[in-house]
């Protein structure tokens, strides 16, 4: 399997003392001085002091705010799919959801995208986003209508593939419209020290977009500035949610456990604020609504989003084009941290002579 042979190619740089080796490194020694969030559970009810906590800080940490058994019941879901896709070992009970790691893949691959795009199908999994305690900590802090951008991301990161650990970034990026989004991050399950889950560089919101270079894993883009002295994350229990600005940096923790870790980002934002229209379409857009409602019974979350008043504001690729480029110049001297960017290229761009050129650069970069 082509996403299994990367998988070993990339294990065996760290063992050579290549640039995986020197990012688990890096990842271990700063999670090792990482301090805890601030713990805002207390205020769950006042709205102002809250909105005041997370313009200063970029990220709010709240426990309990979602039921666990509503996340128990997608979590059980997700695993079924994820256990005839092969991806979780058989001789294991399911709900320990313990790897075959044999089967390692990440966004874009064809090999991911074509299971989660069975994991995005859930009407469940859209109904989350729409849960009054999330809707409702935001309509606290803001005291106006609230929208929930369509373009929900589900996450399965496999265990013990630590160069693919998400990486440093902004999400305002890809969100791009009002500054004032905010994403709420969960995973669907505790998460222990060892299968990670996600930091925050407090205050990083207030510095507007940083430098950044092409790398591994989701989102494909690192910020370069290493934010040191920063850095907080927690252990999570399932229904705690981390929320954090648009231009807030954050980063995943390496999963090192044997199993799939599950979580969810959903983002939120005024109605009256400018949205861009790529919000508004799935995740990865390689699949449409029309399919994803298709085996959907009468919903009330089905278009939600086009009964509401919004000014659409258009998208700036800029940032894209920048990080191309940079990739294109990255992999011409055989630097594998471009292979994210090549492949979301092939799978994603509209420009044939730009993809066509990635394919290239992708094979020399993948070819022994």
């Amino acid at each position: 399997m082509v996403c299994a042979d990367r998988a070993r190619r990339f294990e065996n740089d760290k063992r050579r003392g290549g640039f995986g080796e020197r990012t688990v490194r890096c990842i271990s020694f700063r999670k090792a001085f990482v301090r805890r969030f601030l713990d805002s559970t207390s205020q769950i009810n006042n709205g102002p002091e809250l909105a005041r906590r997370v313009q200063r800080d970029g990220y709010l940490f709240l426990r309990g705010l979602l039921p666990g058994e509503v996340l128990e019941e997608l979590r059980l879901e997700w695993l079924s799919i994820l256990r005839d896709a092969g991806w979780i070992q058989t001789r294991t009970p399911l709900e320990d959801a313990v790897a075959a790691l044999d089967k390692f893949c990440v966004e874009p691959q064809s090999d991911y995208m074509e299971v989660y795009h069975r994991l995005y199908r859930l009407p469940e999994f859209h109904e989350l986003q729409h849960h009054l305690h999330l809707v409702g900590l935001f309509e606290r802090m803001w005291n106006e209508p609230v929208l929930p951008h369509p373009r929900l991301i589900g996450r399965v990161i496999f265990p013990q593939r630590e160069a693919f650990t998400t990486p440093a970034h902004q999400d305002y990026i890809p969100i791009q419209g009002t500054l004032e989004t905010y994403t709420v991050w969960f995973p669907l399950s505790d998460v222990s020290g060892e299968m990670g889950g996600l930091q925050v560089a407090a205050g990083s919101h207030r510095h507007g977009v940083y430098d950044f270079r092409p790398t591994l894993g989701a989102g494909g883009i690192e910020v370069t500035d290493p934010l040191d002295s920063t850095w907080l994350s927690n252990p999570f229990q399932q229904g705690d949610v981390l929320v954090f600005h648009s231009m807030t940096v954050h980063k995943g923790l390496p999963n090192t456990s044997d199993k799939l870790r599950l979580s969810i980002d959903a983002r939120y934002q005024r109605v009256s604020g400018p949205i861009a229209p790529d919000s508004l379409e799935p995740h990865g857009k390689l699949i449409t609504w029309e399919e994803i409602y298709g085996d959907w019974p009468n919903h009330e979350w089905k278009y939600y989003w086009r009964d509401r008043e919004m000014t659409l504001q258009p998208y700036n690729n800029s940032y894209y084009e920048k990080r191309d480029e940079m990739a294109f110049q990255m992999a011409a001297i055989g630097d594998d941290r471009a292979v994210s960017t090549l492949q979301r290229i092939i799978s994603r761009d509209t420009d044939p002579a730009k993809k066509a050129r990635a394919a290239r650069l992708l094979e020399q970069l993948t070819t022994p």
